[in-house]
């Protein structure tokens, strides 16, 4: 039986009803970059804030090596959680979700938001194209929902914050490892006025919204964006090149990095990282100074044997551990997150999640204290309440104190001290949120014992170092002595005393 084949005029028939799909513009294969980057961004966001244990702020996730178009993923992320509750909404009274886009409903969450409220969605996707076609069951949908509530528009529904937007300046750290502070001032003088921080040296302050993510000084690790705050605990520590140092809870890194420029990049650093997804950030941002002092190490800072020889040498402790972070929670847009909402205001104060993580920062603060040959520690926290800040350093005041350490002073000329709770919360350091723009906390302990028999044996050793060359010369012209024995001349008159003698030898010798 012949094989049926279609004439010239039904293949061309065929051709013309075969739809023709349209390569996507490079912008819209920017934007579906972007919204796959923000869902990514947005799923780690929910799941730490869902556990209470965040792998990192919203900001510091957007802006981290891995994504790209930081710009775009900021803002989508951004304005999809201020929406998340209404979106949510929308998607459960639409019932539109099929089993299968609910396995990914992160990026449903934001690609409904660009239908609803934001820019207009290409095609280009197969999620896009999923939702497209249910556009008009979500506005619907929508529509049901204000109507319910009694409201007109979409921002009645939000009940959006109404206060103003903290304008904080643009704070840099300099890393020291690869530039120094006056090219960095040039090079970001040519875009934006720059000053010097009069508290932290190579710290540059810029005007508040500076767009620095993408410049070349950021990329390669020259300068690092990080608070001015932050930027006081290391300096504080103050380790010199040289020793060897633990930054026990040092995810993201940034602090850690800091202590390497502290110390020139000589002596040790072991960082110590739990959390496996934060590992990976603090080994990035490492590789970026260029620390070649740091070790990471990814493990539990508790777990660390004062008594194990590896750490026998151990000199400082920068102890920053996981805190509340009501001191910086504006600056971390934690005010976006579902559990802020949960709350109710922002003024609430989860008492019992703060009994624990004040139970973890005494231990941990204990357990530095116990590394026999420690002199510095300090312990700080971006947080505001008393419990994580005050009455930590004041219950392990006793146990300090047993073995040898007292409170310092850090910062003297820093006006803002601890809270009044116990005599000697002069010597604690505070920022406060609304002058400072973010709340901070820094204790330092010392172990002056220690470090005064250091600086006697330094004080030794270097005195005996300028006294061996006079050493070796008595001992030259004893030598000298011992061969050169006075022998009394046969003429009296010309014959030279023993003194004389002595000296005339002497003179030949050297």
């Amino acid at each position: 039986m012949a094989r049926w084949k279609p004439t010239a005029a039904q293949r061309s028939t065929v051709r013309e009803r075969k739809p023709i799909e349209k390569k996507p513009s490079n912008a819209e294969r920017s934007a579906l970059f972007a919204r796959r980057e923000a869902a990514k961004v947005l799923r780690s966001t929910l799941q730490g804030d869902a556990r209470r244990r965040a792998v990192g702020s919203i900001k510091s996730l957007v802006y981290s090596p891995s994504v790209r178009n930081k710009k775009a993923t900021f803002a989508l992320v951004c304005q999809t959680l201020k929406h998340l509750s209404i979106i949510k909404d929308v998607l459960e009274e639409a019932n539109v979700l099929s089993a299968k886009w609910k396995k990914h409903q992160e990026l449903m969450y934001i690609i409904a938001y660009d239908l609803l409220f934001g820019q207009e969605v290409s095609l280009s996707g197969d999620a896009e194209k999923y939702l497209m076609l249910k556009k008009d069951a979500l506005q619907s949908a929508l529509s049901r929902i204000l109507r319910r509530k009694g409201v007109k528009t979409v921002e009645d529904l939000l009940g959006l914050d109404k206060k103003s937007e903290v304008r904080k300046p643009r704070y840099v750290r300099v890393n020291t490892l690869k530039i120094d502070t006056e090219f960095a001032k040039s090079e970001l003088r040519q875009q934006y006025s720059v000053q010097e921080d009069d508290m932290v040296p190579d710290l540059l302050i810029l005007p508040p919204g500076a767009d620095l993510h993408n410049h070349p000084l950021v990329k390669n690790g020259s300068i690092f964006l990080q608070g001015r705050a932050s930027s006081m605990a290391a300096v504080a520590l103050g380790p010199k090149p040289g020793w060897k140092v633990i930054d026990a809870c040092s995810a993201p890194g940034n602090k850690t990095v800091h202590l390497a420029a502290l110390m020139k990049g000589k002596g040790k650093i072991i960082a110590c990282e739990l959390n496996k997804d934060r590992v990976k950030r603090l080994q990035d941002n490492v590789k970026l100074a260029g620390a070649i002092n740091v070790k990471v190490k990814h493990g539990d800072f508790l777990n660390l044997d004062p008594k194990d020889p590896s750490y026998s040498k151990v000199r400082a402790i920068l102890l920053d551990p996981s805190c509340s972070g009501s001191g910086t929670a504006f600056d971390r847009l934690d005010h976006l997150l579902p559990s802020h909402s949960a709350e109710g205001t922002s003024d609430h104060v989860d008492v019992k999640r703060l009994q624990k993580l004040a139970g973890f920062q005494k231990k941990a603060l204990e357990h530095a204290l116990s590394f026999p040959s420690v002199e510095r520690i300090v312990y700080s926290t971006c947080s505001i309440h008393q419990t994580e800040n005050e009455d930590v350093v004041n219950s392990v005041l006793h146990f300090a104190s047993s073995l040898g350490f007292k409170l310092a002073t850090a910062f003297p000329q820093w006006p803002r001290r601890g809270l009044p709770t116990f005599d000697g919360s002069e010597h604690l350091l505070r920022t406060d949120p609304t002058i400072d723009k973010e709340g901070f906390f820094i204790s330092l302990f010392v172990r002056e014992d220690l470090a005064q028999n250091e600086e006697h044996q330094i004080r030794r050793n270097s005195h005996g170092r300028t006294r061996k060359p006079l050493n070796v010369f008595v001992a030259k012209m004893l030598k000298v002595s011992r061969h050169h024995q006075f022998k009394p001349s046969r003429n009296r008159a010309n014959a030279a005393t023993p003194r004389e003698t002595h000296r005339t030898s002497l003179f030949k010798q050297f």
